[in-house]
């Protein structure tokens, strides 16, 4: 097959949510033809499957500049920059928009199913990068096809790939057997259906993070309503109870954080929720009513479990790129020398400092994970730094090496984890530094469930606050 001179072949974009189309907005500012590959059904697919939740982000922190400049000739102009998108918002005024623009260099239902360089499977040195990437996808129909890239930008994210209940990263035994009692997102309880599965019910929350705090405050919503009589909540911790447990409180200068760690406080502080700590779950065991049975490590037993709510993260699927030499922090499975900005290990504030192409590469020139994928299993992400960084990736495969080594962004000292919660004021003071302002606690009813991936918080006391 006679293919096209590399340098005119098109980057291929693996993804259509928000960083993987601005990305594909930066390459056509370039001048470069760039070939947005999404699995959903169309454009933000991942983003319209938690419609319902409210940004910690506002507005003016959530789109891109080049996107934007892509936009006004349509007339586009961004909402007020001070509030707050819920995803609904975020994918139909946005991002749907956004792919209309891209036309054609879009498509859906279009699954990438292998990665690698043309003629070459990753055992191969000899002329290997004299060879353009070759893209294999499944479409709707079962039809395969083979595309050709000068690049790859894989934006494909982590929302696939939920953590388990197991407390050793492998899933729990009989976890699989219990799927249809475990959700692994958060219920989005103003829906009746879903509603009415956990009313009245015993529920084991498993996780620590944003997405866990609004669990336990759905939940509390529910049981203080008409038909939530008897809902009840457990929360599973694999750790103790501290300081940084419901997260920064008055330390976040991310406020809707704060103000959601606050209403999960205040469910357990009414006793909706019991707390069980240094718990690490093993086994999901049917007991002898039907209900499940959780079993810890050490043999704890926690019985009579109508639901469970499994919110220990993500974890990005690597499957596809088993033909591609990358070099992956062996603990997070994010690019090696971005690991260390970013590991939860090490990181008590959140900070991430600034970072590109560089950061981002691998040893197979012209492959690059971005957004919440290259952050591996680390949580804390703002769609502002994935914007960055495709900002520098696509300087660097367009030879702007300058342009790619410049830092243009400056990130937020305490939270840098892209989210939602039960915040909703966008007059609210977001304060200066590190300690800002104590968010206000809003009623439960009100607010719309976080997102998960939010999963990091501030340690009151330590850190930047000191």
């Amino acid at each position: 097959m006679n293919l096209p001179a590399i340098a005119e072949l098109p980057v291929v974009v693996i993804g259509a949510g928000p960083v993987g189309l601005a990305a594909a907005a930066h390459l056509v500012d370039r001048g470069i033809e760039p070939l947005v590959l999404e699995a959903g059904p169309a454009a933000g697919a991942t983003v319209r499957e938690w419609s319902h939740v409210r940004l910690f982000s506002t507005w003016g922190e959530v789109t891109d500049p080049a996107a934007e400049k892509l936009l006004a000739p349509t007339g586009w102009t961004r909402p007020d920059a001070a509030t707050y998108p819920s995803g609904g918002d975020w994918a139909e005024r946005y991002l749907q928009p956004l792919a209309d623009v891209l036309g054609d260099r879009v498509r859906v239902a279009v699954t990438v199913t292998g990665v690698s360089r043309a003629g070459r499977d990753r055992i191969v040195d000899a002329d290997r990068e004299d060879q353009p990437f070759v893209v294999h996808v499944a479409h709707a129909d079962g039809r395969e096809e083979r595309l050709f890239a000068r690049a790859v930008i894989d934006a494909s994210g982590t929302w696939t790939t939920p953590g388990p209940a197991g407390g050793s990263g492998l899933p729990a035994l009989g976890e699989k057997a219990a799927a249809e009692r475990i959700s692994y997102r958060v219920p989005d309880l103003k829906d009746p259906a879903v509603r009415a599965r956990y009313a009245g019910k015993r529920t084991a929350v498993i996780g620590s993070g944003a997405s866990a705090f609004t669990a336990l405050a759905y939940l509390a919503d529910l049981a203080e309503s008409d038909e939530g009589e008897g809902t009840k909540a457990l929360w599973i911790l694999r750790r103790g109870i501290s300081g940084s447990t419901f997260g920064g409180g008055t330390a976040d200068q991310l406020p809707a954080r704060g103000a959601l760690g606050l209403a999960a406080k205040a469910a357990v502080e009414k006793g909706h929720a019991d707390a069980v700590t240094g718990f690490r779950t093993a086994a999901v065991e049917r007991g002898g009513d039907g209900r499940q049975v959780l079993v810890a490590e050490d043999g704890r037993r926690l019985e009579g479990v109508d639901e469970l709510i499994v919110l220990t993260g993500f974890r990005p699927d690597l499957s596809f790129l088993s033909e591609i030499r990358l070099h992956l922090d062996e603990r997070l499975q994010a690019p090696v020398a971005l690991a260390p900005l970013i590991d939860p290990n090490q990181h008590s504030c959140g900070t991430v400092y600034p970072h590109g192409h560089r950061e981002l590469s691998h040893p197979e020139h012209g492959v690059y994970l971005v957004g919440m994928k290259s952050y591996g299993r680390a949580p804390t992400f703002l769609a502002m730094t994935g914007y960055e960084q495709v900002r520098s990736v696509v300087a660097a495969i367009a030879g702007d090496v300058e342009s790619a080594d410049r830092v243009e962004l400056t990130l937020p000292e305490t939270g840098v984890c892209g989210g939602a919660g039960l915040f909703d004021d966008p007059d609210a003071d977001q304060g200066g530094g590190c300690c800002a302002p104590a968010p206000a606690l809003v009623q439960l009813g009100t607010a719309p469930a976080a997102e998960p991936g939010a999963e990091t918080a501030q340690r009151p006391g330590e850190g930047c606050c000191g």
